[in-house]
């Protein structure tokens, strides 16, 4: 596979976009906890070709005109990971789930804390929306973006604050 990655303005900071064989792998935010080292990213490509329709997804959501993703991801990680991920996708735009809810909808009931861990290990931030996550209380607990930006998309979601307007969220640099 050949590995490239891009950088796009957000309403949340640059995000750095990397695919495989043109296939989205990862979307980090900046000083995101569990971030690889840049350099594992590939070469920088801000081609239309791979990261087009990544930028004008992202750029659709946060111009509050997009509540799911339609595209092609293939994360890197667990077989259990994977499925903690696959379940997230699940969770509808505005709503949360608790982590002992989430290991629950995947059959897992006594791994609420390896749901979690999983979730902090989310690749692909926003498009699979490890956000929607909260604690059993319904306190905001970790989050690999930081705790004001998983509050920023919350409340996002939730229209508490209003979008961009048109579809310029997201831009490639």
């Amino acid at each position: 596979m050949h590995r490239t990655h891009t950088v796009i303005d957000s309403p949340v900071g640059p995000l750095t976009l990397v695919a495989d064989g043109g296939t989205l792998t990862a979307v980090y935010m900046e000083q995101q906890r569990h971030r690889p080292a840049e350099e594992t990213f590939g070469e920088r490509d801000p081609s239309p070709l791979v990261f087009g329709q990544v930028a004008e997804q992202l750029g659709e959501y946060f111009a509050g005109e997009r509540t799911e993703f339609t595209l092609p991801l293939a994360p890197r990680g667990t077989a259990f990971q994977r499925t903690v991920w696959d379940a997230l996708c699940d969770i509808p735009y505005g709503e949360t789930l608790s982590y002992g809810q989430l290991a629950e909808r995947i059959g897992r009931p006594g791994a609420a804390r390896a749901v979690g861990l999983a979730n902090g290990r989310n690749p692909i931030s926003i498009v699979v929306p490890c956000h929607r996550v909260i604690g059993s209380t319904g306190q905001l607990t970790g989050y690999g973006g930081g705790i004001e930006r998983k509050r920023h998309l919350l409340d996002f979601e939730r229209g508490a604050l209003a979008p961009l307007g048109g579809s310029g969220g997201a831009t490639l640099w």
